[in-house]
């Protein structure tokens, strides 16, 4: 049985204007706000859909049965309320590496924040969380890739520490 998602515990917590931002593990019934959050804009409108889930579903299964792979929500749970609105996600994966003297990374993907929301400091807070939880399990270094489109995002990670280090690539299957 997946629990609701008010009792799952609590990753992070902060206080934030209109209440209090939660960072949890995602669950299931999270799926359809996850999958709206990551086609809220130009480049994932036309590869992301709520129409059918199964294919979501499939994926949630597989990466919460891996401990290398963490979804997360945030909420915007307004004060006085005991859960929120998922209204922000990302997903965590740690790779074993034999580079690096078999240093372990950690891979920062489908970061998204509500577009009414963005601006005030939740996506610092989830990236920071991230590469806490990173250190916490021996990683020595924090990846991404965001498209070369997304100027903005690029600017914020910049901000954030992040260097533009690496050519990605990618091959369609």
């Amino acid at each position: 049985m997946i629990p609701a998602q008010d009792a799952v515990p609590a990753l992070f917590t902060a206080d934030v204007d209109g209440g209090t931002f939660r960072l949890r593990h995602a669950t299931r019934a999270d799926l359809p706000a996850m999958v709206r959050l990551l086609a809220d804009d130009a480049l994932a409108a036309g590869r992301e859909t709520a129409q059918d889930m199964e294919p979501y579903e499939h994926a949630f299964d597989a990466i919460a049965a891996d401990r290398n792979h963490l979804l997360v929500v945030g909420e915007l749970v307004p004060h006085g309320e005991a859960a929120g609105a998922a209204v922000a996600t990302f997903q965590l994966s740690f790779l074993p590496g034999i580079s690096r003297k078999g240093a372990w990374r950690s891979q920062l993907e489908g970061v998204r924040v509500d577009a009414s929301l963005r601006g005030q400091g939740l996506g610092k807070l989830m990236v920071g969380w991230a590469a806490g939880e990173s250190r916490r399990r021996g990683c020595s270094l924090m990846q991404l890739t965001t498209h070369q489109s997304r100027t903005a995002a690029q600017r914020f990670y910049q901000q954030l520490g992040f260097e533009a280090s690496h050519v990605g690539m990618k091959l369609a299957l």
